[in-house]
């Protein structure tokens, strides 16, 4: 083999560094730069969420009015003598209201304990028949419940007769002291 000379050797070290900076591009910074840019793009999407949600012109009052129209509403945990009949009031309005024709609506007993927090699981069991548009408008709905913890468990059955009518199993629940 021949000897190189001082021109061949800065070639070869100049390809090599050349070589060595296309990887590090290919393998580093750009998929970094397109890392960036759809963080970025996120960052803009969320930014215009949050300006909906509550306009630039308004006041830090007005931003925690909006802001508060958003979420859910809450109560409190009562005891169970208090927040049952309420929650079962206020369930049985939005079946109503979403057209459920109810056939029973029974607490079912709990065999747990009170949880850390010194609460306790209230279940609420709904049986009826329905069309699954209907069942569909109550779930959207259950979020106004401001007793309601979660859906328990939710069945749906078609009549064998009548297929847009559904036979409905709902357990939704609530904490109670």
């Amino acid at each position: 083999m021949a000897k190189l000379s001082e021109r061949d050797k800065r070639t070869l070290k100049l390809g090599s560094v050349g070589i060595v900076l296309i990887l590090v591009y290919a393998f580093v910074i750009d998929p970094w730069i397109d890392d960036w840019l759809l963080t970025r793009s996120a960052l803009k999407t969320e930014w215009a969420r949050l300006d909906s949600i509550a306009p630039a012109g308004s006041g830090p009052a007005a931003k925690q009015a909006s802001l508060v129209s958003v979420v859910p509403k809450l109560e409190m945990p009562k005891t169970e003598s208090v927040q049952g009949p309420l929650f079962r009031g206020k369930f049985n309005e939005q079946l109503k209201k979403a057209g459920i024709n109810v056939t029973s609506l029974q607490f079912l007993q709990s065999a747990r304990s009170k949880q850390a927090g010194g609460y306790k699981s209230l279940r609420l069991q709904c049986r009826g028949k329905g069309k699954f548009a209907q069942v569909l408008d109550l779930l959207a709905g259950l979020g106004e419940n401001p007793y309601l913890v979660g859906v328990e468990e939710l069945q749906l059955k078609c009549d064998t007769k009548k297929r847009e009518q559904m036979d409905i199993v709902l357990t939704v629940s609530t904490f109670v002291k």
